[in-house]
């Protein structure tokens, strides 16, 4: 709900989130690796879950990246009113 405080060039920080990810998806993906090669079975699957919760990330980042800006209303635009409780 809008309250008429949030600022007027509020922007998600999805290039640094994508950017984590990377390094995430990096160390998941050497981890996965690792643990495999050295016969650990049960962490080489932490981390291969790990892994697809990453990339499953990544792609929700890169689509909300490619929608670009969305409609924000300008300072000409009231703010709501909040619910009022009804008893």
């Amino acid at each position: 709900m809008r309250t008429g405080s949030e600022p007027a060039t509020a922007r998600s920080a999805l290039r640094a989130r994508f950017w984590l990810s990377v390094w995430g998806l990096v160390w998941a993906v050497i981890g996965t690796t690792a643990f495999a090669l050295a016969g650990r079975p049960g962490w080489a699957a932490a981390c291969g879950v790990l892994w697809l919760v990453v990339t499953i990330d990544m792609a929700v980042i890169l689509r909300h990246i490619r929608q670009g800006p969305h409609y924000q209303p300008g300072r000409g635009i009231p703010p709501y009113r909040p619910p009022r409780n009804r008893p």
